[in-house]
C-alpha cells in the first residue's frame, strides 16, 4: 500500500481552500441577492473567477505532486512546493478582490510551481524509462 503524505495533506488543504473560495462566492450571492450567474456584479465576477481559476490549476498540480512523490518518495523540497502552491492560491484569491500585488504574486508562483513540477515530472519519466541514462 502506498502512502503519499505530501499529496494527501496538499489535497486536504486544497479541498479546504476550495470550500473557502466557494463560501466567499455564496456569501456575496446572499448579500447582493444574486441567485444565478454573476448578476453583472464585478465583485461576483471576480470571486467566481478566483474560484474557477483554482479549480483549473489545482487538479493538475495535485496530480504532479502525487506522481512525483510516488516516483521519488517524500522529500522536504516537495513539502515546500506544495505549501507554496496553497499560499499562492490564497494570495490570488485576495488579489481578485482588489489586492493587485497578491494576484500577481499568486499567479506567478502558481505558474512557476506548475512549470517546475511539470519539468521535473518529464525529467523523472524520461530518465526512469531510458535504460541508457
Amino acid at each position: 500500500m502506498f502512502f503519499l503524505p505530501i499529496a494527501l495533506v496538499t489535497a486536504g488543504a486544497a479541498a479546504l481552500l476550495n470550500f473557502w473560495l466557494g463560501l466567499r462566492v455564496s456569501r456575496l450571492r446572499i448579500s447582493e441577492k444574486i441567485l444565478v450567474g454573476d448578476g453583472g456584479n464585478p465583485r461576483m465576477i471576480a470571486r467566481m473567477r478566483a474560484h474557477l481559476n483554482f479549480a483549473e490549476y489545482a487538479p493538475l498540480v495535485l496530480i504532479l505532486i502525487a506522481l512525483i512523490e510516488l516516483a521519488r518518495g517524500t522529500q522536504a523540497w516537495l513539502w515546500g512546493v506544495a505549501a507554496l502552491f496553497i499560499i499562492s492560491r490564497i494570495l490570488h484569491a485576495f488579489g481578485m478582490d482588489g489586492w493587485r500585488l497578491g494576484r500577481m504574486i499568486g499567479i506567478a508562483i502558481t505558474m512557476l510551481t506548475m512549470l517546475g513540477l511539470a519539468g521535473y515530472a518529464v525529467y523523472l519519466g524520461y530518465t526512469g524509462l531510458n535504460p541508457m541514462r
